[in-house]
C-alpha cells in the first residue's frame, strides 16, 4: 500500500524558512517520480517542485528559494523552503507516480494528506 506522509509545516514569518518532509512507504522510491504541490485558498493545485529520472523542476515562483531533495535510503523526500513569502501560504502535498515524464502537474496517482504552511507576520 503506497503511503506518503508530510510533516514540517506550520506558521512562519515572511523571510523565514521551513523544511517539509515526506515519508514514503509501500513502493520503491528509486523508480517513482516525486512531486511537491500546493493549493492556496480559492486556487487550483499547482506544481511546486518535481523530481524524476535525475531531473528536478521548480516553478518560477519558487526558483532560487526552494530546494528539492530525496534520501532514497530513508525513503524520504524534502522541500527546503527559504525566504518564504505570504503568497507561499497554502496546503502542501507530496505525491508520487510510477510514470516518468508526466511533468509537474497534479495528475500523480498517489498523494499525501497535505500539510498547512502559513507565512504571515
Amino acid at each position: 500500500q503506497v503511503q506518503l506522509v508530510e510533516s514540517g509545516g506550520g506558521l512562519v514569518q515572511p523571510g523565514g524558512s521551513l523544511r517539509l518532509s515526506c515519508a514514503t512507504s509501500g513502493f520503491n522510491l528509486d523508480y517513482y517520480a516525486i512531486g511537491w504541490f500546493r493549493q492556496a485558498p480559492g486556487k487550483g493545485r499547482e506544481g511546486v517542485s518535481c523530481n524524476s529520472e535525475g531531473s528536478t523542476y521548480y516553478a518560477d515562483s519558487v526558483k532560487g528559494r526552494f530546494t528539492f531533495s530525496r534520501d532514497n535510503a530513508k525513503r524520504t523526500v524534502y522541500l527546503q523552503m527559504n525566504n518564504l513569502k505570504p503568497e507561499d501560504t497554502a496546503v502542501y502535498y507530496c505525491a508520487a507516480d510510477a510514470e516518468f515524464g508526466l511533468g509537474c502537474v497534479p495528475k500523480f496517482d498517489y498523494w499525501g494528506q497535505g500539510i498547512q504552511v502559513t507565512v504571515s507576520s
